[in-house]
């Protein structure tokens, strides 16, 4: 080993390793933890690599994040990289750097990057985006968002505060998912184990937060087969969400169908569907139509006691609630985020499956009081129910099973030691 004061002493290559922090599979970001030194001899590659990653988060839909924690050296050339990579990301969404060393933070500060944005920790750009969302609330109507247009708006900045939310709730997932196939299968590092979940996540069209649940909560594989005697099985028969002749492969578009036909069944300006992540065991929101941001701030949170949601759920009926005003079943701060987003009634039908568990719900909003669903509707919305129940179940025992097998196959091959 080489002393470290050997002037000829090459610094440590630089190391990007990249993990999910979330999340939502299209809804999450991608953390790049950076290691090592840069020197001006390496910016370049290092530069390279760098929008290697940044490609790959904005093909997937993942927020950038870079860790620097542990960049050591050449703070110039970091600088000139990151002057490179904001010029080559006009009109993407700000570069979000944590945990940067002073000297990094200084030459970023002086230069006055655009596209970039500097905090201690994530928690504080967390802290930080929420407070900007409320500054962008209180500018008096003619200061516009047409004076810049390329100034986020008030709404972007809201979604931006919520999707971190989810992030930070979803997070340890994801690395629990990582560590477990890394222990499994003997992987080097995070970033291989990743690389494996993200593939299987894009080849089967499966969320990567859905997939990460089921590697965490699935029983171990046995033998090169994971799920052995496994055979295809057909769509299952749907009353409702088969008129319109999907493909029931493709996840996302069968929930957003399963919320707009609610919708229209109920006749509803405002619904949402959560199902259940059974790593965490807590429902977590899959799509929404209608709903004002605050009232989805608050879902996000996590804050679901005394809500017609958990109710639901803990009953395995569905649970009306025709007056927010006045009914007991709501908790005070459930009742005055309703009230003030405009809700005056509203129902939850949970999902359940075929052994009586529930699995989601579907939740629907109405503005006036005194609204409740008539007898055909509500038979309707069981009926709905029930036909998101057999497509979820189908959808696990078929789609994600042959995700998870895919991952087993792949990466068992790649853990192999080599010959010789």
């Amino acid at each position: 080993m080489k002393a470290p004061s050997e002037a000829s002493a090459a610094p440590a290559p630089l190391v990007i390793e990249s993990s999910v922090v979330d999340g939502l599979p299209a809804e999450a970001a991608l953390l790049l933890r950076i290691s090592g030194g840069l020197d001006a001899a390496g910016a370049q590659a290092w530069s390279t690599e760098l929008r290697g990653h940044l490609e790959q988060a904005d093909r997937a839909g993942l927020r950038p994040v870079l860790d620097m924690a542990h960049v050591q050296l050449g703070g110039a050339a970091v600088l000139h990289t990151l002057s490179e990579t904001t010029r080559s990301r006009t009109g993407r969404p700000d570069l979000i750097i944590v945990r940067a060393r002073p000297g990094v933070r200084e030459a970023v500060h002086l230069a006055r990057l655009d596209g970039v944005r500097l905090y201690a920790t994530l928690d504080e750009a967390l802290r930080e985006l929420a407070r900007a969302a409320s500054r962008v609330e209180d500018l008096p109507a003619w200061r516009s968002q047409m004076a810049d247009p390329l100034r986020p708006s008030y709404e972007d900045l809201r979604k931006e505060v919520r999707a971190l939310r989810a992030r930070v709730r979803t997070a340890p997932v994801i690395g629990l998912a990582q560590g477990v196939l890394m222990v499994r299968y003997g992987l080097p590092d995070a970033g291989t184990a990743f690389r494996a979940l993200s593939e299987a996540s894009q080849r089967f069209n499966v969320p990567l937060r859905v997939l990460v649940s089921a590697v965490v909560v699935a029983r171990p594989p046995q033998g090169e087969v994971w799920f052995p005697g496994r055979r295809a099985l057909p769509v299952p028969q749907l009353r409702i969400l088969a008129r319109d002749g999907r493909d029931f492969r493709y996840r996302r578009r069968t929930v957003e169908a399963v919320l707009r036909a609610a919708l229209a069944i109920g006749r509803a300006p405002a619904g949402y569907v959560r199902f259940v992540d059974p790593a965490v065991n807590a429902l977590m929101l899959e799509t929404h139509h209608g709903c004002p941001d605050p009232f989805l701030d608050h879902l996000v949170r996590g804050r679901d006691e005394g809500t017609a949601d958990t109710v639901a759920r803990l009953r395995g009926r569905r649970v009306g609630v025709p007056d927010v005003a006045d009914d007991a079943l709501l908790s005070e701060e459930s009742r005055r985020v309703l009230l003030t987003t405009g809700t005056g009634a509203l129902q939850s039908n949970p999902v359940l499956s075929s052994a009586g568990c529930c699995v989601g719900v579907i939740t629907l909003h109405w503005p006036d009081a005194g609204h409740r669903p008539t007898a055909a509707e509500a038979e309707a919305l069981e009926a709905l129910a029930a036909d998101t129940a057999a497509w979820l179940s189908w959808y696990h025992r078929s789609v994600l099973l042959d995700a998870l097998e895919h991952i087993h196959r792949t990466v068992t091959g790649a853990a192999s030691p080599t010959p010789g």
